[in-house]
Order: C-alpha cells, then structure tokens, then sequence
C-alpha cells in the first residue's frame, strides 16, 4: 500500500524529532558515563553538611536534592556559626542554609562542581567555588552544593572544610581564609558593569595558571601576571579592583600555594569555564553529534522533496 503524498510530510516530521530525540537521549546517557557520583570504596562514605539552620523538613529536602535515599549510606555533619568563625574568620552568628555533599575521587580526577539548587544560590557559581577549592587545598572530589531557600553560598564553603577536618583530612587555615577572601573578591567584581561570573572565575583560573608557569618572586612579579591577564581578556578593571586583585594574590604567594601541582586542574577548570555546555551536563560530542545528524537530515528532506514533486 502506498502512501499518499500530502501523509509523507507529518510522518516524515515525525520520524526525524523521534530521531533525533533518540539522538539526544544516546549523547547524554554516554556522557552520564563516567560514574562520577558512584561510590570509590576505597575512599569510603561520602561526606554530606547540613546548614545548622535548616529546619527537620529542610533537612530531608536537602537529603532528597543532593540524592541521600539511605542516611546511613553517608557520613552527615552539621556546620554552624562557630565553625564558620573557626575555619574562615567569619561570623559566628551567622545563618547557615547551604549544604553540602563530598564525594573524594582518585588522583588527578580534578575538581567537579554541581550547584543542585542554582537559584537559591545567588551569588557562588560552580566554578568559584571550584577555584576557591583549589586555593584551599582541595583537590579531587564531585562536590554537590544545594539550599531549600535562597542564599549567597559562601556557609557551603566552610561546610565543605569542615567536612575534610571531621573525615581527618585537616586544611590549613590560613588557606582556608585566602580561598575565602578570593570568593568575596570574585563575587564583588562579578557585580561590576560588564563583568560577568564565568569572566571573572576564568580571570582567577587564568592567573593561578600563570603563577604556577613562571614562579612568581615578587609583589611586581605578581601585578605584572595580573596585568597581562587582564589584557589577555580584555578586561578593564579601576585600580582599586586591580589593587584587590594584586592583594590577594600576593597574600597566595607569601603562603607559597604550590599551584603547579594543581595545574592539570586549573587548566581543566577553564577549558569548562569557557565551555558552558559542560555546565549543563552536555558534553562537546553531542552537540557534534547533533551537528552532524542535524546536517545528514536536511540533505534527506532536499532528497525527499525532490522525489516528491518530481
């Protein structure tokens, strides 16, 4: 039976979004692959902090946003004011919403972020707290931040530090301090007319690159990487942001933070920062997959239609 013509267009429609559908199902299950929130038994338990204000029912909904079905399948901790004045100087009276969940990961594995609950956090995006991470020491791990209500974000970071100091993995703390003065100095300048978040963590990705490649010896060494960094992306700062960068870099450099051992991180940190696809858990294949298919499906409809009408 044969069908008509005025039938082989909707069908024909039909047949490429299943296509295509199936197409886009296919790249993201294969980019779902690499198991990164699958247990390392080695490493044991993941590591979850809840905010000390949270309420008993936003604690179960903290538990279902960052994918806690079993309590006991984790290790749980809470953050409070005091361990925010503790680990960063902060204040101790402060309210902590945010939470976390850690999961450590082999050598190498780099610093993957997921901000689970993107708008109650308002001001922290993923990769300033990856960048603030790494300059707190923190290295290898999926860290998974989420919030019931909207907040800034910075009580998940000590969250986080205090996780690694209850697990007996204990960060310095003047490391500690700098990585959070280096998150309010990114999230003021991410404020700034014509200053976006993702520029402003590639500029602090960018110049912890370049500190770890030429070694710097002194404050001027320190302003001039700044400074080409800020040409190199033309970024247009006053000098009294500029000054805010150079002290907190020259802050990084008297602690002697070894940011060549995190290179291979800081270099995967903005190769992301760059690609915001990856952010949205799609990776470059797809979109060349989709390229390509979409490309091969336009040239069936041009062979379609020209044996339709011939």
């Amino acid at each position: 039976m044969r069908i008509k013509h005025y039938l082989k267009i909707p069908i024909l429609f039909l047949l490429i979004i299943g296509l295509v559908t199936g197409l886009a199902i296919t790249a993201q299950a294969d980019s779902n692959n690499d198991n990164s929130d699958s247990i390392n038994e080695k490493f044991g338990l993941p590591v979850v902090v809840y905010g000390e204000r949270l309420s008993d029912a936003q604690v179960e909904e903290v538990r279902d946003l960052l994918g806690v079905d079993d309590p006991d399948a984790v290790k749980e901790h809470i953050i409070t004011g005091q361990d925010y004045a503790t680990y960063i100087d902060g204040n101790p009276d402060a309210n902590m919403y945010s939470s976390a969940k850690i999961i450590p990961k082999e050598e190498g594995y780099g610093i993957r972020i997921n901000i689970v609950t993107p708008d109650n956090i308002t001001q922290v995006t993923s990769d300033m707290y990856a960048n603030a991470l790494l300059t707190a020491g923190v290295e290898n791990a999926v860290v998974e931040v989420a919030s019931p209500v909207r907040v800034t974000g910075e009580s998940a970071l000590s969250g986080i530090y205090k996780a690694y100091d209850a697990e007996g993995k204990q960060l310095d703390k003047e490391r500690m301090i700098i990585a959070n003065e280096e998150l309010e100095v990114a999230t003021d300048l991410a404020g700034k007319e014509g200053l976006s978040q993702e520029l402003v963590s590639e500029l602090l990705a960018e110049i912890k690159k370049a500190i770890s490649e030429q070694n710097p010896a002194t404050k001027e060494d320190i302003e001039r990487i700044i400074n080409e960094q800020l040409d190199k992306l033309e970024i247009s700062l006053s000098p009294e942001d500029r000054q805010l960068l150079i002290d907190l870099f020259e802050k990084m450099r008297d602690l002697d933070i070894d940011f060549d051992r995190v290179r291979n991180q800081l270099e995967d940190l903005a190769s992301t920062i760059k690609d915001r696809a990856d952010e949205l858990g799609i990776d470059e294949g797809f979109w060349e997959k989709v390229g390509n298919f979409i490309k091969d499906i336009f040239i069936a409809i041009g062979n379609f239609f020209s044996g339709l009408f011939n």
